[in-house]
């Protein structure tokens, strides 16, 4: 069930307990991915500042359809790069399943409706973003479109899809200034 980001959202705990539990106050506290959504709303928003980026370690990984980040300042390209190409974009639906194996290390799965506006064209998209944390940081971010995993890299359509990927993110990086942060 996808609830809007301004209304209340449902979290459903795994770890051992299946049942959905609806956000409080007090839940928030206990929740690690109540501390980290805020930060992916900010980053789909288009409005993420270097604050937003010190949740993956240093090592973390990005990969969507289009691009294959390594490390956090080509992450931060591919989400400063954003506001460039669309004039708005958000996640306007979302609900999210948190499975902590233990504190600090686990999987984050955001089901979710991205929206975007290209050239005045409304850009709807339904997606799964996965964030994989370990020591309390994200360690792999993916973002299935349609809820589809990205191509297995193991064919050869898969490797030209991976070559793809990472040449789109490289000329992404050089453009976004290798991820510098932009000045306000």
């Amino acid at each position: 069930m996808l609830c809007s980001n301004t209304a209340k959202h449902f979290v459903a705990i795994s770890a051992r307990n299946f049942a959905m539990d609806t956000y409080s106050a007090t839940a928030a506290n206990n929740r690690f991915a109540d501390r980290l959504i805020p930060h992916i709303l900010r980053l789909y928003g288009s409005n993420a500042t270097s604050h937003d980026f010190e949740i993956y370690a240093s090592h973390a990984s990005f990969e969507d359809p289009l691009m294959s980040a390594r490390g956090v300042k080509q992450i931060k390209s591919a989400f400063y790069t954003l506001p460039k190409l669309f004039s708005e974009s958000k996640i306007v639906e979302y609900s999210v399943q948190e499975n902590m194996v233990s504190p600090g290390k686990g999987e984050i799965l955001i089901d979710n409706k991205q929206y975007y506006k290209f050239l005045g064209k409304d850009i709807d998209i339904v997606s799964l973003i996965k964030l994989n944390i370990e020591e309390g940081k994200v360690v792999r971010h993916e973002d299935w479109w349609d809820k589809k995993p990205i191509s297995n890299r193991e064919t050869l359509v898969g490797r030209i899809a991976e070559m793809t990927r990472r040449g789109s993110m490289l000329a992404t990086h050089v453009l976004m200034r290798f991820g510098k942060d932009p000045t306000v």
